[in-house]
């Protein structure tokens, strides 16, 4: 990674200004998972540590253009008040006049949470006058929110650009690890990519077929990869709009895609639907493919025999429904036992080696979806671009 670090500044007596992923699920004002706050500390601490007095800021949820006490970050500074083991001061607002006095006021060790910046719709457009009031405030910019850097708002791109600006440690953990699946990454590399559709996937697919060894596919992306190979897969999700790039990509370079040889498949599309196993090309009139089989599981156990790297984006079933999670739950598994470096793309992924009780085992669980993927597309995203070189 090429981006400075908070370890490449002079911290001391200085106010530090870091933009977090601090958008975690809440329930009645409780927030319910706090992994994202958690996977903050790291950097939160080191600057603390350094002599720095610090400001945090983050979005939460999607308030409609303006204050909305449900999206307000008062619960989040205080979980992040119970880890820290000190208080925990709440702004009412992420800039203004109030704002910058107790900002003036703040010691060396101190937190101040800032509110919600989407409380501002100019956070979204990239206000440059909103950036600069927040760049205002302090004196160096941390980004540390690898969930919210494929967004060029105030709070990832336009305040870099009036301050000094820095990665904090999980997002260079984070351009590390899914650096090394685009950059330079080691063989035999094994990608994997699950999820409803080709089309949100395209880019992703095409990048990786480009650097990888084999590329599994599973979910509803590959029953229109099966469709476009001519089998019947019934009332199975087939994209219509994308069984031609289905057919070009598989023209192409069929021997480095493994899709799966049976399925699990339902009557309906319910967690209480009758299921079966059948090879893909026996589904009967009716019947809809909602996981891969045993089968292909096994198969998927060969691919990855041996395997140096594996990056995983997208889960291979309807995982939601447990009666249709053994195979994304079997495939998390195997990654667990694979001895390979393992990098899970966030979102759904994330949660399912969480699920499997093997998130631990993994080499990097990413924290951003959105991000991970674009990222995976090879693209540079804006609050990453917006950093210092070393």
């Amino acid at each position: 990674m090429n981006k400075k670090t908070v370890k490449d500044i002079d911290l001391k007596g200085k106010r530090v200004i870091m933009r977090v992923d601090f958008n975690v699920p809440m329930d009645k004002g409780v927030v319910t998972d706090d992994k994202r706050i958690k996977a903050a500390l790291p950097t939160i601490k080191y600057v603390l540590e350094q002599g720095a007095s610090l400001l945090l800021m983050s979005h939460l949820g999607r308030p409609k253009g303006g204050v909305d006490p449900e999206f307000s970050l008062k619960a989040a500074a205080e979980v992040l008040a119970g880890h820290l083991g000190i208080p925990v001061k709440m702004a009412a607002d992420c800039v203004g006049p109030e704002v910058e006095a107790m900002a003036a006021a703040l010691k060396p060790g101190e937190v101040i949470m800032l509110e919600n910046t989407r409380f501002h719709p100019e956070e979204e457009k990239n206000d440059l006058e909103l950036a600069k009031k927040m760049a205002a405030l302090a004196d160096i910019y941390v980004n540390d929110a690898f969930g919210s850097a494929h967004r060029a708002h105030s709070s990832t791109e336009g305040i870099a650009r009036f301050l000094p600006a820095v990665s904090g440690f999980l997002m260079e953990q984070e351009l590390e690890y899914l650096g090394r699946a685009i950059a330079n990454p080691e063989h035999p590399y094994i990608a994997i990519l699950g999820g409803a559709k080709i089309s949100d996937k395209i880019l992703v697919v095409e990048t990786l077929l480009s650097k990888c060894d084999k590329l599994i596919i599973g979910g509803g992306m590959a029953n229109t990869f099966l469709a476009a190979k001519g089998l019947n897969m019934q009332d199975s999700l087939v994209e219509a709009a994308s069984l031609e790039t289905a057919k070009a990509i598989l023209s192409r370079v069929a021997d480095k895609l493994v899709l799966p040889v049976d399925a699990v498949i339902a009557d309906k599309f319910d967690a209480e639907a009758n299921s079966q196993v059948v090879a893909v090309d026996a589904i009967p009139a009716g019947w809809r493919m909602l996981d891969v089989g045993p089968k292909t599981v096994e198969h998927y156990k060969q691919t990855l025999s041996g395997a140096k790297l594996i990056v995983w984006n997208g889960p291979v079933g309807v995982f939601e429904m447990p009666k249709f999670a053994e195979g994304t739950f079997a495939l998390a598994k195997l990654l667990a036992e694979s001895g390979a470096t393992t990098v899970i793309g966030g979102g759904d992924s994330a949660s399912a080696v969480k699920k499997a009780g093997v998130a631990k085992q993994m080499t990097h669980v990413s924290t951003g979806g959105g991000a991970s993927l674009e990222f995976l597309e090879g693209k540079e995203l804006p609050g990453v671009a917006a950093l210092n070189n070393k």
